[in-house]
């Protein structure tokens, strides 16, 4: 850990936990943290608004729920209450997923924005946007992080981080030790995501909705009609009248560590999106008079740096189906990665968890190796390729920031670190949340109109109704 570029810079605050990224995991995790009214959690994010990948390229939360047509809901808490609150506000509604994920929470982006900065500022978050961390150092017992934002360079110092960046920052400025993806098999692509308006639903469904997109996807490529990237891609309907928002895209062999090559994707990216508007409106019936009306902020990405944890889940772990003793959430989600194959194919590989079809993730993945004051959530998590390509989706990332923030707080009242931390006292907190930790029988099928669930568990949460 180096010192700091310039240990004159004007203290900014002093907080007991301060999570850096204001995606769904960090948003969670502080949420989570502040649980603990005693304690001051301090959240700072880059861009000018929360969510991550929430809302700045997805619409639609997956992992709440297993796939297959006995779904069970394993995941629980403070997601459910984000959920909630969409819900409230006529944000939401229940889908099923194109390829067989499994019933995705759909939601209204925009909203969801508001509904972030509601639950953060109930909670008594200090909450900082526009504010980019450029390096870390140790000062005394806490971590002395230095940020920029317009008003110029400040420190803030931390007695626990949750570094829910996305490409691990924190954890890369502070030494501790990760794997960058394409390092040992093929980097996940990256996605632009665009969305188009006065789209004909009901013509694009009586003409064989997403059967009849991929097979029009395929001609088109076999064709030569449309330079399409891929072959496959989905299109779903938004919570926006006569609007679809697409996962398309697909622009590969791409470092987003590298400014440079994360231009040129950006780039790339926005060509391919109007190419797919020219397929829509010539080629998928109920498209023609539609147009282009947002892209996503910027280019999805979908792995970076993951961090070695204390333990690192891997492929065997999610296929065998384990329930660790040291559990902190579910998972059901497929391995679904977006990548080139070894056969030189743009296709997405799909494989599912046998059995149960669920797995627990244990609460070594979250902490970096050795670490007595840091968490990682989010993407960085500690994970091998093809495990990380289950364990991503947005219910499981926000599942790590509940476990990382309530161990935060742990960690400070019991005076342990985070790698000696008790874990079945973390459980406990989790239950009381309504965290899920035990498989639960099947639920009846899912409805598309609204979210149904019974989140009764969290009765004695602070912001239960």
């Amino acid at each position: 850990m180096t010192p700091l570029l310039n240990t004159t810079a004007p203290l900014w605050a002093e907080t007991d936990i301060l999570v850096i990224g204001a995606g769904s995991a960090g948003c969670v995790a502080a949420l989570a943290a502040a649980s603990d009214r005693g304690l001051s959690v301090m959240l700072v994010e880059r861009y000018g608004f929360p969510g991550g990948t929430s809302t700045q390229m997805l619409d639609t939360f997956y992992g709440f729920f297993t796939p297959g047509h006995t779904p069970r809901k394993i995941v629980g808490g403070w997601p459910d209450r984000v959920v909630n609150e969409l819900d409230r506000a006529g944000a939401v509604f229940l889908r099923p997923n194109t390829y067989g994920a499994g019933t995705g929470v759909n939601y209204n982006p925009e909203r969801l924005k508001l509904v972030w900065d509601q639950l953060i500022a109930q909670q008594g978050v200090r909450y900082l946007l526009h504010t980019t961390l450029i390096d870390v150092a140790v000062e005394g017992e806490r971590h002395a992080c230095l940020f920029w934002n317009k008003g110029g360079l400040g420190r803030v110092l931390a007695r626990r981080v949750i570094d829910a960046s996305g490409d691990a920052d924190f954890c890369h400025l502070a030494g501790f030790t990760y794997e960058t993806a394409g390092e040992h098999e093929p980097a996940q692509s990256l996605t632009t995501t665009f969305r188009m308006s006065n789209v004909d639903l009901v013509a694009y469904e009586r003409a064989g909705g997403k059967a009849l997109l991929k097979q029009k996807m395929a001609d088109a490529v076999d064709s030569g009609r449309h330079p399409l990237p891929r072959k496959e891609g989905s299109a779903h309907e938004m919570n926006a009248v006569g609007c679809i928002s697409t996962v398309a895209v697909k622009v590969g062999n791409t470092s987003a560590l590298d400014g440079d090559s994360l231009t040129r994707a950006e780039v790339e990216g926005r060509r391919q999106a109007f190419v797919y508007e020219a397929f829509f409106q010539q080629d998928v019936p109920g498209f023609a008079q539609s147009n282009i009306i947002g892209l996503s902020h910027q280019i999805g990405v979908r792995e970076t740096r993951r961090v070695y944890g204390e333990h690192r889940l891997t492929k065997a772990e999610c296929l065998a189906g384990l329930l660790p003793d040291d559990r902190i959430f579910l998972c059901g989600a497929p391995i679904e990665d977006h990548r080139q194959d070894q056969h030189g194919g743009d296709e997405t590989y799909w494989e599912y968890i046998p059995g149960s079809g669920v797995y627990g993730v244990s609460y070594g993945t979250i902490v970096p190796k050795g670490s007595d004051t840091v968490w990682m959530v989010g993407r960085c998590f500690s994970a091998t390729h093809d495990a990380h390509a289950s364990c991503r989706s947005m219910a499981q990332t926000m599942s790590m920031g509940q476990a990382a923030g309530l161990a935060a707080a742990q960690s400070i009242r019991q005076d342990e670190s985070a790698s000696r931390l008790s874990v079945s006292t973390l459980q406990n907190g989790l239950r009381q949340l309504g965290a899920v930790l035990d498989i639960p029988d099947a639920i009846a099928d899912t409805s598309r109109d609204g979210w149904r669930m019974n989140v009764s568990a969290n009765a004695g949460h602070p912001l239960s109704s």
